[in-house]
């Protein structure tokens, strides 16, 4: 659900100013990216 409210508000943020747009879409892109690559070792690590 956190996701798709993400999702929702980039949408909408792109109606009103597309640089905002672009970058709410970039920076949840990003999130996916570092946070699968990074979970893995992080849960090694408190285990």
């Amino acid at each position: 659900m956190g996701v798709t409210s993400h999702g929702f508000g980039t949408a909408r943020v792109i109606l009103d100013d597309e640089l905002a747009g672009a970058v709410s879409g970039l920076a949840m892109a990003l999130n996916r990216v570092f946070t699968s690559l990074l979970l893995p070792y992080l849960i090694e690590v408190l285990k």
